[in-house]
């Protein structure tokens, strides 16, 4: 079994409301596996993203988590409990790996895709936050150096691998200027004890190296 691998943790860590708007956290998953993971998925898996209102281009949808177990529903819906592997998460047998390394109730599980000259607009989501209860983390799988992921004013650059929690209560938005797909997998949480316990300690290593990747 292939685990991510983790820097060693920091003692202090800031209260949720200094939690910054974008933030690594501490696993980094193994590309390649994540890769070959994403191959398995065929062009007709990918489903038009719900919200047409807030991208143009193609921003599309692969349910690998979701309610009922069914591949088909694309949204999150909060006042639902009942997620489930889809039949597509069989396929992804380092996912489910990484899926099952965080020590947190999930919801969600997804690839969110956004094709080459495609821009997902400017849009806040509700209650997905720390403070909120709930969270959506990011694990990038396939990037170019033209992609701007922009979360409450500012660029974050995520690297393939890395894991990223965002405040996605602020406003966000995502341009894909470059050549290749902007793949993510995203994976909602409910925050638990663990959970929390990551975002605080990660929060409070930034807070003694600020990380040169948010510009």
């Amino acid at each position: 079994m292939h685990t991510p691998s983790a820097p060693p943790s920091t003692p202090a860590a800031p209260s949720a409301a200094r939690v910054p708007a974008s933030l690594r956290l501490r696993p980094t998953f193994d590309v390649t596996l994540l890769q070959a993971d994403l191959s398995r998925i065929f062009a007709n898996d990918f489903i038009p993203h719900f919200n047409t209102r807030y991208y143009e281009g193609d921003w599309s949808v692969v349910s690998l988590r979701a309610i009922g177990g069914d591949a088909q529903k694309i949204y999150p819906d909060p006042t639902r409990s009942d997620y489930a592997d889809t039949p597509l998460m069989e396929r992804c047998p380092y996912i489910s790996e990484v899926v099952d390394y965080f020590r947190c109730p999930k919801l969600a599980v997804r690839f969110l895709r956004v094709r080459p000259r495609s821009v997902v607009k400017e849009h806040r989501d509700y209650q997905l936050r720390l403070e909120d209860g709930e969270l959506r983390l990011h694990i990038p799988i396939t990037t170019n150096p033209d992609v701007r992921f922009m979360v409450a004013g500012k660029r974050v650059v995520m690297a393939p691998g890395e894991c990223w929690y965002n405040d996605f209560t602020e406003l966000h938005s995502v341009h894909n200027d470059g050549d290749g797909d902007r793949v993510h997998l995203t994976i909602d949480c409910v925050v638990n004890d663990w959970l929390r316990g990551e975002v605080l300690s990660a929060a409070g290593a930034a807070a003694c190296t600020r990380p040169a990747l948010i510009v």
